[in-house]
């Protein structure tokens, strides 16, 4: 059986929707994994929603917090809010206490991925502040690793990219993902996927 690896995310303009397609394609290149995009649901009205010239909600269905205890694993995505992830995600993860009380996702574990739209604007410290609701549910962070900083394509000190040994990430302010970034997600993705198997195979 394929492990299930639900991405869930939140968007408003579309770039970490972008990225979290190419996680998924990372994740279904690995045999034996299978990811699914959810969205969590959004908190603002639409009128607040018009002024912001957010981009309208694509079809990706909404998750429920029920459904959460399905995945064997999960990649998180949510764009930076003053160096941490954007309330609409945390408004989700409130909404989870049922199952943080009973650890209905213990040892499950979790990649996070995210943007922001300055390279000041918290690529690391989003996703380390996330970490918080992880260690509450007993779950497991799976960080990228520092691997990616070394490669050809990735080591270009020239190109605004976003990423780090956290996990994927991408800059608000392009139209992004960059290639560059999009690789980052695939190879976020492939990892991940692996990572999953190994420990769904070592508790089965």
């Amino acid at each position: 059986m394929a492990v299930k690896i639900y991405i869930v995310y939140y968007s408003m303009y579309g770039h970490i929707e972008k990225l979290a397609k190419k996680v998924q394609e990372g994740v279904n290149s690995v045999e034996g994994a299978e990811a699914t995009l959810w969205q969590v649901p959004e908190t603002l009205p639409s009128e607040e929603l018009a002024k912001l010239r957010a981009l309208p909600k694509s079809i990706v269905p909404i998750i429920h917090p029920n459904q959460l205890p399905e995945a064997d694993s999960f990649i998180f995505g949510f764009p930076t809010r003053f160096g941490m992830m954007a309330a609409q995600f945390k408004a989700f993860l409130d909404s989870t206490e049922e199952l943080c009380k009973t650890q209905r996702l213990a040892g499950k574990s979790a990649g996070i991925i995210t943007s922001t739209s300055s390279q000041g604007g918290g690529q690391e410290t989003t996703v380390l502040t996330a970490i918080t609701p992880l260690a509450h549910h007993g779950m497991i962070f799976v960080p990228f690793g520092i691997r990616f900083a070394y490669s050809n394509e990735f080591g270009n000190v020239k190109e605004v990219k976003g990423g780090s040994p956290y996990g994927a990430g991408t800059y608000a302010e392009t139209e992004g993902p960059t290639s560059i970034e999009s690789m980052h997600a695939f190879d976020h993705g492939y990892y991940f996927a692996n990572i999953t198997k190994q420990l769904k195979e070592a508790t089965a």
